[in-house]
């Protein structure tokens, strides 16, 4: 793939989308200071003059929209918990790819990064799920180093 021209990635940036009137008034302050105020107080991807007041209005929930695209996750992941400590009821030797983990808390958790854990047979493990800075949630043993990257499933 070719490299974008650098004009091409400043004709992207907020800047280019400022109401061209503004900047050409802004140009005209001779005190840089001022200037300088002038240029601040543009807003950034301001809609043009020549732009229908229908289609502004219409654009509107749209861009508001795609400016909380994402956020809804990080929303949640903040007012969740680092983790939950639970156990799993019964006997537990370890886990395969796509085992299904049920704890005592009721939730199902699913392995699903293809690895495998062989541990010496114990009943009522306790276990830990946890999610990472990057959101990544794990299951973890207590007792052991074994980890698994897991989804929850029920």
């Amino acid at each position: 793939m070719k490299a974008l021209p650098l004009a091409l990635l400043f004709l992207a940036s907020g800047s280019a989308l400022a109401d061209d009137a503004a900047l050409l008034k802004c140009r005209a302050i001779p005190d840089v200071a001022a200037r300088v105020a002038c240029y601040d107080a543009i807003p950034v991807g301001a809609a043009r003059p020549a732009q229908a007041p229908a289609a502004a209005t219409a654009a509107a929930p749209a861009a508001t929209a795609e400016q909380n695209f994402g956020m809804e996750a990080v929303k949640q992941r903040e007012t969740q918990p680092k983790s939950v400590q639970s156990t799993i009821v019964g006997d537990f030797e370890g886990w395969g790819p796509g085992s299904q983990i049920r704890l005592a808390n009721g939730q199902v958790w699913r392995i699903i990064d293809g690895s495998e854990a062989v541990l010496p047979r114990r009943s009522d493990v306790k276990v830990s799920i946890e999610r990472n800075v990057f959101g990544t949630i794990f299951l973890r043993v207590d007792g052991t180093n074994s980890s698994a990257k897991v989804r929850r499933v029920q």
